[in-house]
């Protein structure tokens, strides 16, 4: 089965955890590459609507997909989701998203629970009480019969009242030395941690739990994991849970994944953009793959690296040369990764001007140089530090397009 590779070794080591789907085989965690997932946002009982996305995220890159499964008709719909993907030959595993009724649904609606390959249980949202220990218990059987591993995710605005108000008492008992925000804190690593004791005391193995402790704010992210980081060893799935819209969400992702990844924290992430009405879903899985190639952790499609523009370009042709390039990475990416491992590493320049352009051409694996005021002329190609040639007339994009691939297969095509 396929695996994901990397030579190095994360500096927070936790123990490894396999997701698997019949031909897939996806490691969370003990020193392996970070794994990026996404969530369908599709009525999961929408078979049609829902195997389509699936089905698109997977394509992108997403190496998990999650699906809410919050009703008998989802539950039902789960099954022919997993049978159309599998007909398509996409074998990406599924991730059954529970709340409140997670125990029911697993347990009265077995096929559902056979055809997902890992649960998230919410341990604030399995009941009240002796319910909620043993609903939880409940799903863990499930998760033991077949053999599927669990995500215990922890969210703050979903936490077990009923821990943090003992927390709060507590500290207000020992004269509050901690401000609310360190008790939630608190109260959100002892949810997780002592949910994934009690998984593990109820038999499921730790190299089938992963963590998560999911706020929306950047700094209390970061604050919240580098405590869980210390209290476990457990693999640990990052992600703000409510990103935001549009440059908000990619900005803030960015600005907490990073600094935990930096710190060796983190073995899968997801990036919870709210999507642009009519955006694809796609989005948050780009994202995701742009954060860990610009941090050098993984690489999946050759990027373009391009200026941004002054007083010396006196049109847009290099941002819409940059534009089609980058989409023409992106959409030949599959195949390259197929026919051509290792080209995903490749860089691509696509420079506006004579000032810095030759230079960052030159330096990239395959690079142009436009020439900037006056951009009609001739435009130089280099290969790997070497002028290769020029580019003219109206199809410049075409003709860029045609080296790379020629590129492409001729340094990696051999490898296959």
């Amino acid at each position: 089965m396929p695996v994901i590779e990397t030579t190095a070794l994360r500096r927070h080591y936790t123990t490894p955890v396999e997701v698997v789907w019949k031909y897939t085989r996806v490691v969370i965690g003990g020193g392996r590459p970070v794994v990026v997932q996404s969530m369908t946002n599709t009525a999961t009982a929408d078979v049609e609507a829902t195997y389509a996305q699936a089905s698109e995220l997977a394509s992108a890159g997403s190496e998990l997909v999650r699906l809410t499964v919050n009703t008998p008709e989802a539950a039902r719909a789960v099954p022919e989701i997993r049978a159309r993907l599998d007909a398509a030959g996409i074998f990406v595993p599924l991730v059954g998203d529970f709340h409140y009724n997670g125990h029911k649904l697993l347990t009265e609606i077995p096929e559902c629970a056979a055809a997902l390959s890992k649960y998230r249980i919410n341990p604030g949202n399995v009941g009240k009480g002796s319910r909620q220990e043993e609903n939880f218990a409940l799903m863990i059987e499930a998760a033991k019969k077949w053999g599927a591993a669990v995500r215990i995710g922890v969210n703050g605005g979903s936490l077990d009242q009923a821990l943090l108000g003992r927390l709060m008492d507590e500290n207000l008992k020992s004269g509050g030395l901690l401000t609310p925000q360190a008790v939630l804190r608190k109260a959100l690593v002892e949810s997780a941690v002592q949910s994934a004791a009690a998984a593990e005391a109820l038999g499921l193995p730790a190299n089938r739990i992963v963590l998560s402790c999911k706020v929306s704010e950047v700094q209390e992210l970061i604050a919240l994991y580098r405590d869980l980081a210390k209290r476990s060893s457990w693999a640990l799935h990052l992600g703000l849970t409510e990103a935001g819209i549009g440059s908000k969400g990619i900005v803030a992702s960015t600005a907490a994944l990073s600094v935990l990844l930096e710190e060796g924290i983190g073995d899968t992430i997801r990036v919870s953009l709210t999507p642009a009405p009519g955006a694809p879903r796609t989005e948050e899985v780009i994202v995701a793959q742009e954060i860990l190639q610009s941090m050098d952790l993984r690489s999946f499609t050759p990027m373009v690296t391009s200026c941004p523009g002054c007083g010396r370009t006196s049109s847009d042709l290099f941002q819409k040369l940059a534009e089609e390039t980058q989409r023409y990475l992106r959409r030949r990416a599959p195949e390259w990764r197929r026919l051509c491992p290792g080209s995903e590493s490749m860089k691509v320049a696509v420079m506006g001007c004579v000032v810095n352009g030759p230079g960052e051409s030159r330096q990239a694996d395959i690079g142009v140089s436009l020439p900037g005021s006056g951009e009609s002329p001739v435009a130089p190609v280099y290969i790997r530090g070497e002028k290769a040639g020029v580019l003219k007339g109206e199809d410049i994009a075409r003709q860029f397009q045609d080296i790379i691939e020629k590129f492409v297969f001729e340094t990696w095509g051999t490898r296959h």
